[in-house]
């Protein structure tokens, strides 16, 4: 085999490569005869087919079996001989071949850059920290009941925020009713959520048996392009009020959620906020962590990842835009900005997931079997009444299993970072915690 370095620069590599006719004739001659073996054909004897007969049957198809593991054989060769860690599939193509001739072929391909290793010591960070208090508690307790409060008729009289009126209403666009406008004895929270934006708000102070013209305009991003944006009319309707019966605070109410006191009920709540605020602090200082690695890697990063990369997250951009759901900055930037900042945000993901790949690698960070088992049986808890579908899914699928390694080996990375960094634990409020956590 004969290879000629064609080009050499940057991360990119491209070489000429030449296998003899002699190999490709040999490893023909050879599949033809394990053919010839097994192969049943009327007049002859198992085995005792002529080579002339299998060639003429199965020559063509031989060949193109024979020049694809010759290319893949050579391409291999050469990322070995020469140290090579490709970042994609290299790219293959056919320079000559023709029957009883050489093989030629160009391959083309870039290769992973060297990571240098930061130094972990130098990185300062402050990790927020939140317990969850008597009023997050109480909060909670609040929720947990409202969830549990059943809805009870009561007097005729002015509703307040939070209470339920059961209403009729006929909506109108231009004076004419349009479909999925009418509903009849719907029950609706007043100044509460699930309607158009402004609809419930003007229920507030009405009663039962009284009638009101409600005005809203539909959000631009509405689900119905033919209502979108649209202004509207509602004569609403009011035929009952009701309120939120809730129940008692006790060890009875405690007993129906599965728990054996309200004291153990408030430590299982204690339990729960905890988790959450530990879950939006790692998600602080995850991204402080990342942002410190991103200041301090500067490598080059392979072409063709980025340009993967950007594709898959133009395509949600797309959508998001046909949609009309892009956010307040993004929509009034024109496409070349958007392209331009996207490519940057694809470039970052890339250096930064070579790197923690670099990181792990090098200091023999690994999933255990355990660890695969273990997120694997989350996966299949996340789908109650099909567990056994998804646990199957798995079995039939192995690779669906490796897919849960990359998040579990990136946090193992994160973590082991965590140990060499200099962390500073600040304790603040949990609204403080959550800001923190949205500005990831």
């Amino acid at each position: 085999m004969q290879v000629t370095e064609v080009a050499n620069e940057g991360l990119k590599r491209a070489y000429t490569i030449v296998v003899p006719a002699s190999s490709i004739a040999l490893q023909k001659d050879k599949r033809l005869a394990e053919i010839a073996k097994d192969i049943k054909l009327p007049g002859f004897r198992p085995g005792k087919v002529p080579q002339k007969v299998v060639q003429a049957r199965y020559g063509q198809s031989v060949m193109g079996e024979v020049l694809e593991a010759s290319v893949q054989q050579a391409s291999d060769k050469v990322v070995a001989d020469n140290n090579l860690r490709p970042a994609l599939q290299p790219k293959i193509e056919l320079v000559n071949f023709a029957e009883g001739a050489d093989l030629e072929f160009r391959m083309d391909l870039e290769i992973l850059p060297e990571i240098p290793m930061p130094d972990f010591a130098g990185i300062s960070l402050t990790r927020l920290k939140s317990a969850p208090g008597e009023e997050d508690i109480t909060k909670a307790l609040e929720n947990i009941t409202r969830r549990q409060a059943s809805l009870e008729e009561t007097e005729a009289r002015a509703a307040a925020k939070g209470e339920v009126l059961v209403c009729d209403f006929v909506g109108r666009i231009d004076g004419v009713e349009f479909e999925g406008g009418t509903a009849s004895d719907m029950p609706i929270e007043v100044a509460g959520p699930g309607f158009i934006p402004g609809f419930t708000e003007q229920l507030e102070g009405m009663a039962p048996g009284e009638e009101r013209l409600v005005k809203v305009t539909f959000p631009a991003e509405y689900g119905s392009a033919e209502l979108a944006g649209k202004d509207a009319e509602f004569t609403v309707t009011a035929k009952a009020l009701k309120i939120y019966a809730k129940p008692t605070l006790d060890d009875d109410f405690a007993k129906k959620l599965g728990l054996e006191s309200m004291d153990k009920l408030r430590e299982a709540i204690t339990d729960s906020l905890q988790r959450e605020y530990d879950g939006l602090a790692r998600m602080a200082i995850k991204r402080k962590l990342l942002d410190a690695l991103a200041e301090r890697a500067s490598f080059t990063v392979p072409e063709g990842m980025v340009d993967n990369e950007f594709a898959q997250i133009w395509q949600r951009v797309e959508a998001d835009q046909k949609a009309g759901k892009l956010d307040g900055e993004d929509a009034g930037k024109d496409e070349a900005t958007l392209k331009a900042e996207y490519r940057a945000i694809a470039e970052r993901r890339i250096r930064l997931g070579l790197l923690l790949s670099e990181i792990g690698k090098t200091n023999n960070i690994q999933v255990s079997r355990e660890e695969l088992g273990q997120a694997m049986r989350a996966e299949v808890q996340r789908y109650p009444g099909q567990e056994k579908q998804v646990y199957d899914f798995f079995q039939k699928n192995p690779q669906a299993i490796e897919n849960l390694r990359s998040p579990i080996f990136e946090e193992k990375v994160i973590d082991f970072m965590l140990e060499l960094a200099k962390v500073e634990d600040e304790t603040v409020s949990a609204e403080k915690l959550a800001e923190a956590a949205q500005q990831v």
